[in-house]
């Protein structure tokens, strides 16, 4: 895929997701002071100090501890922050944290604080998830306390889950699933399919992984554009989508399945199995994945492992591809990354991410499936796009991308003609 840190890879309504969103070592910490003052009579640690308070007694899910932090003249966002802190109850938090960024007074009474809230799930991640958030304080009492008054989305930053209702927890072997607004059956089942893809990931890339998965169900597709930060019309067709930031620093957030409840729940067991096991070998490859990754190898090989065990035809896998190899029109190179594009031509759609995944079947098949997972990695631990892959046919395959191509299009003849 290109360059990008959050990687937003999504599933299909045909049977599978064409996939395509905290994180150890940090506890509850103290805000880190900004290196500004921002005007008089308050200094940036009492920013900090005061989101420090805030955050423990989210950590303690202390109600009356929460509102004692906020602004006692703001009725309406006491009200919606009460609703939020409860919202988060179900959630199993390993850690909440403010980090200052700026700060900027209004007046000695009153200032804007921009900072990240950096957050972890309990067993799931190794790294905070963050959300940059403006958050204003004011200054109230004879005592001269700060108080939160204001809390909002900075800039792009998306939609929490918690923000859109309360949040149900389902733990499952191998699986965390979060949902808003959906029944508990609904959650345990996907759930159980998350479970069984794990090991069946687990089978399909022997790297090390986590081997496990956080998956988020929102209660509608706006709902599940607003945690992606794209229009709902991005997702209409798409049964899920992985977020995560690519490479492997070892300090990377988490990746998140977001699930949109619409288009998974027309698909059948075999469809929405499909669909979690290719999303769970995005989260699996996500360390092996860098800016050198071409679409159609992350794709592809996700569909790979997806399939890989499964009893479909060809014909059945790839049906749009087949249609243009009986009709003469089989493609002539292998799928680019604008080909991958959501909101266009879905046939167009279909046909890249079928001739992915054959792509990657061919390399299990002539060559091996070791092959073709030294083949991702080797690709993945280039320096930059240029050359990644040519590099990798030639020191892993012992090919060309002009030989690789011409026995790739003789392979659609083959199978699909």
């Amino acid at each position: 895929m290109a360059v990008r840190t959050q990687d937003a890879r999504r599933g299909r309504t045909r049977g599978r997701s064409a996939a395509g969103a905290v994180l150890a070592g940090l506890l509850l910490t103290s805000a880190c002071a900004a290196p500004q003052e921002p005007g008089p009579g308050i200094t940036a640690p009492e920013v900090g100090a005061a989101l420090d308070r805030r955050a423990a007694a989210v950590m303690r899910h202390d109600t009356g501890a929460y509102l004692a932090q906020l602004d006692p003249r703001a009725a309406s966002f006491r009200s919606a922050q009460r609703t939020e802190l409860a919202a988060l109850a179900d959630v199993p938090l390993a850690s909440w944290a403010y980090e200052v960024k700026n700060v900027t007074g209004r007046g000695a009474g009153r200032v804007s604080a921009d900072v990240e809230l950096r957050y972890r799930i309990k067993g799931y991640d190794d790294a905070p998830m963050t959300s940059s958030r403006t958050v204003e304080l004011v200054r109230r009492g004879r005592d001269g306390a700060w108080y939160v008054a204001g809390d909002r989305a900075r800039g792009d930053a998306r939609a929490l889950l918690w923000q859109q209702g309360d949040v149900q927890a389902v733990r499952g072997a191998h699986s965390l699933v979060l949902g808003v607004g959906r029944r508990d059956e609904e959650l345990r089942r996907i759930a159980a399919t998350a479970d069984s893809a794990v090991p069946a990931v687990s089978d399909a890339w022997p790297a090390p992984w986590k081997k496990r998965v956080v998956v988020l169900v929102p209660e509608s597709v706006q709902d599940m554009a607003a945690l992606l930060g794209s229009p709902a019309a991005s997702y209409r067709g798409t049964a899920a989508v992985t977020t995560g930031e690519v490479g492997g620093s070892g300090r990377r957030p988490a990746d998140r399945v977001v699930v949109n409840p619409e288009a998974y729940g027309m698909l059948g067991a075999f469809g929405q199995r499909v669909v979690l096991t290719h999303e769970t070998t995005h989260v699996a490859t996500r360390a092996g994945t860098s800016a050198a990754t071409p679409v159609w190898l992350s794709e592809g090989f996700a569909d790979w492992a997806a399939y890989r065990r499964e009893s479909r035809t060809d014909q059945e896998i790839a049906p749009e591809l087949a249609e243009a190899v009986r009709s003469g029109d089989a493609p002539a190179a292998l799928p680019a990354d604008g080909d991958f594009a959501f909101g266009g031509d879905a046939t167009r759609l279909a046909r890249a991410y079928e001739g992915a995944w054959l792509a990657c079947a061919l390399i299990a098949r002539d060559w091996s499936e070791e092959d073709l997972i030294a083949f991702y990695g080797a690709v993945g631990g280039h320096a930059g796009r240029d050359g990644a892959v040519e590099k990798a046919l030639q020191t892993v395959l012992g090919t060309t991308p002009e030989d690789f191509t011409a026995r790739w299009r003789e392979y659609l003849r083959a199978r699909l003609g």
